[in-house]
């Protein structure tokens, strides 16, 4: 049964909270598998960007089910890492963090929303979020650390949010 989205509350996360936020990534970024092996993020990692940004956590009825991290940066903002537990994939989940992420930016006073995703998931991921009004603003590669098993890089996408 999947409750209403009344149930469901996003608030900011502690530091408390990053083994939760370690596996929802992870378990959420298994569909990256087609370019990356491994998990997306460990403690440190999520330690590290808590320490210049912000992760909104999802739970329904005290229940953690979707996290996305923020970063304010003056009058632009940046959205990653947006992930929702497999079994409310499909829900309106992922939709109501980036509504809710969007708000957070607003209210710091950001204008613009950016965020990347990984080219060989744009077919699913584009649509998302040029639905969400999102545009496509060009492309980067990953950095030089970063293996991937198949030819990848980055597709820069923003949003106004004024």
């Amino acid at each position: 049964m999947s409750p209403s989205s009344q149930d469901i509350k996003i608030r900011v996360a502690l530091l408390a909270n990053t083994e939760i936020l370690v596996r929802l990534i992870n378990v959420a970024f298994r569909a990256e598998s087609i370019a990356f092996d491994g998990d997306r993020i460990d403690d440190a990692g999520v330690s590290e960007l808590m320490g210049k940004g912000t992760f909104l956590l999802a739970e329904d009825a005290e229940v953690p089910i979707g996290c996305v991290y923020v970063e304010v940066q003056g009058a632009r903002s940046y959205l990653g890492l947006l992930s929702v537990a497999p079994a409310r994939q499909g829900t309106g989940l992922g939709r109501k963090l980036v509504a809710g992420t969007e708000n957070f930016c607003r209210e710091a006073q950001c204008d613009t929303m950016d965020l990347r995703i990984i080219s060989p998931r744009a077919g699913e991921l584009l649509a998302f979020y040029q639905h969400l009004g999102y545009t496509q603003t060009g492309t980067a590669p990953f950095s030089a650390n970063k293996i991937a098993k198949v030819p990848c890089h980055y597709i820069n996408m923003e949003k106004l949010l004024a």
